[in-house]
């Protein structure tokens, strides 16, 4: 008879994992059985042990909205993570290895929130209408999982595999933008590291915010307005090593750019 997960340990180990930057074996290794739900009650456990450490939360992340990331990792859906306030890279500052396990790298459109979003039913319109603006991101990724070794259930438990996000400098009103037709260039060391539009995000980045408004509805969780939400990679994740820059070039938004040491 396989064994029975307990969602509030297996919490614990992932928030020490992170903390230590000692990877743990796979969930899904150890629990062939564990659902989807399952994982999201592990990462429900993660924010309220955060929660209870201080931490706020200032956003969400939707992650494996492309078809490159869900190629990557094997997966056919989207994911979400929590963002909290102490994910922010502030501007200008390298980010350091040793806080970090198997970090990659990913440019994405972050949407600023000037009002409430609540499923279910929300529509690209519906979110484009709550946006304050968008802003050019990096997000860098990390797994407490040995190895990316993950399935979705891994990923979703350990908070969509988020770790840091760093910001562009200005926010730009999305009334005269087509999201779609945004170009993005990315660069890894001066080298291009991929290319995208924003209609790699679910075809429109405020369809990725609409399949998460409408995914939290399931937990009865609103979409508040000031939340930052990472819409998902643009491009691929390359893998960081210290001495990398990476550089995201927006049009529109502008550019967004972040070291590691």
């Amino acid at each position: 008879m396989p064994a029975t997960p307990d969602l509030a340990e297996l919490a614990r180990k992932l928030v020490e994992a992170a903390e230590t930057q000692t990877p743990v074996e796979p969930l899904t290794a150890r629990y062939p059985d564990l659902t989807l739900a399952d994982a999201y009650g592990i990462q429900l456990a993660i924010v309220e042990l955060r929660l209870a450490a201080g931490r706020k939360i200032i956003g969400k992340k939707i992650g494996l909205s492309s078809k490159v990331m869900q190629e990557l990792l094997g997966v056919d859906e989207p994911d979400y993570g929590h963002l909290f306030d102490n994910m922010i890279v502030p501007a200008g500052e390298a980010v350091a290895m040793d806080g970090l396990v198997r970090p990659r790298c990913e440019a994405e459109i972050a949407f600023v929130l000037g009002d409430d979003l609540s499923g279910p039913g929300v529509t690209v319109a519906d979110v484009l209408t709550a946006t304050d603006g968008v802003m050019p991101a990096l997000e860098i990724v990390d797994t407490r999982i040995r190895d990316w070794e993950i399935k979705l259930e891994d990923t979703v438990a350990d908070n969509g595999s988020s770790a840091l996000i760093v910001l562009g400098g200005t926010i730009t009103p999305v009334i005269d933008l087509d999201l779609r037709l945004l170009g993005m260039l990315f660069s890894q060391n001066g080298r291009t590291a991929g290319t995208g539009t924003g209609a790699e995000a679910l075809g429109h980045p405020a369809a990725s915010v609409a399949w998460l408004a409408n995914k939290l509805a399931e937990f009865d969780v609103t979409l508040q307005a000031g939340e930052i939400i990472l819409s998902g990679s643009l491009a691929g994740a390359p893998l960081v090593s210290a001495g990398d820059v990476f550089v995201a070039e927006f049009d529109h938004l502008g550019t967004v750019s972040v070291g590691f040491e």
